[in-house]
C-alpha cells in the first residue's frame, strides 16, 4: 500500500452468469449446507509477485466473485465471507481506504448480477463505523435481493465474534431489565436467536486460506461444531478446484456431535 501508483485500481465488472446448481444439500448429504470462509493472503500474494498490496486486493475481489458463483453452482445453500474484521481498522489508513473503495465499487458492479442470479445478500457486523454512503449501498443491496431464494450470501464487515456475543448479551439484558424476558428463559436457543445469522444454519465447513491456522475472532458462537479446513493457498489463487478439495475434506469427516463413531455408523 505504500506505492500509490496503483491507487487508481478499480473493480472492472466482468460479464458472467451463474450456471444452474449441479446438486443441492438435500440431494447430496455430504455437501455442507453452509460454508464460512476467511479470505486471507491478498497482501502476501502481491508481495510474492513483487507488486503492491492493492494488486492483491483486486485479485482477491476476482476470486471472491468466482467462489460465490462456484458455491451457487455446486448447490451450497449459504456462504459467509469475512471481508473486513473489526481489527482491520488497525491497518495503514491508505490500505483501509482502498479496501472501502473496492468494497463500494464491488457492491455497485456486482449486486445487479447477484440479484439476477437469485442470490440473497446480507451484511453482518457493526455498520455505524462506515460512511453513510457505504451503509446506504449495503442496505440497497439487501433490499434488492431480499426476495431471492438461491444462495444466501452473508458478508462480514467490521465484524468480530466477541462483538457479536456481547451484542446478543446486551439485547437479552435489556429484555430482562424491561420485564419482557426472565433470566430462567435464557438458554442456548434463546441466546443463539440474538446472534448474527440466527436464521441460517451454523456453518458445516470453515475454510481459511493463506496458511494461518486460527479463526481470528470469526463466528465464534457459530463454529462450535464446524469442520475446520486450512490451506496454504492464498485467497487470489483459491479457485473452484480448491473449493472442491475443501469439500472432499468435508466428505471424509465423521460428524459425531458428542456421539460415538459406532452410534453414527450403526455398528
Amino acid at each position: 500500500m505504500d506505492d500509490k501508483s496503483d491507487a487508481h485500481l478499480r473493480v472492472k465488472p466482468v460479464p458472467s452468469s451463474f450456471d444452474q446448481p449441479t446438486a443441492s444439500s438435500a440431494d447430496e448429504p455430504d455437501l455442507p449446507r453452509h460454508v464460512a470462509i476467511i479470505m486471507d493472503g491478498n497482501g502476501r500474494w502481491a508481495k510474492q509477485r513483487g507488486r503492491p498490496r492493492p494488486v492483491g486486493h483486486q485479485a482477491g475481489f476476482t476470486a471472491t466473485r468466482d467462489i460465490v458463483e462456484a458455491s451457487a453452482r455446486r448447490g451450497i445453500e449459504a456462504l459467509t465471507l469475512f471481508a473486513f474484521s473489526s481489527e482491520n481498522w488497525r491497518r495503514p489508513e491508505t490500505e483501509v481506504g482502498l479496501l472501502m473503495d473496492l468494497f463500494m465499487r464491488g457492491l455497485n458492479s456486482e449486486v445487479g448480477k447477484l440479484s439476477d442470479n437469485n442470490v440473497r445478500i446480507s451484511f453482518i457486523g457493526e455498520r455505524a463505523a462506515f460512511k453513510s454512503n457505504l451503509q446506504e449501498e449495503m442496505l440497497r443491496a439487501e433490499q434488492l435481493t431480499a426476495d431471492n431464494t438461491g444462495l444466501r450470501l452473508a458478508v462480514a464487515v467490521n465484524y468480530g465474534g466477541r462483538w457479536d456475543i456481547v451484542n446478543a448479551a446486551r439485547t437479552l439484558a435489556v429484555d430482562v431489565q424491561e420485564g419482557r424476558l426472565s433470566v430462567d428463559q435464557i438458554d442456548a436457543d434463546t441466546f443463539g436467536a440474538r446472534i448474527s445469522l440466527a436464521n441460517v444454519p451454523d456453518p458445516d465447513l470453515f475454510i481459511r486460506t493463506g496458511g494461518e491456522k486460527r479463526i481470528s475472532n470469526y463466528l465464534m458462537w457459530h463454529l462450535a461444531y464446524t469442520e475446520l479446513y486450512f490451506t496454504d493457498v492464498f485467497w487470489p489463487d483459491f479457485s473452484d478446484e480448491e473449493l472442491g478439495r475443501a469439500l472432499e475434506f468435508f466428505k471424509g469427516r465423521q460428524r459425531r456431535f458428542g456421539r460415538t463413531g459406532e452410534q453414527i455408523s450403526g455398528a
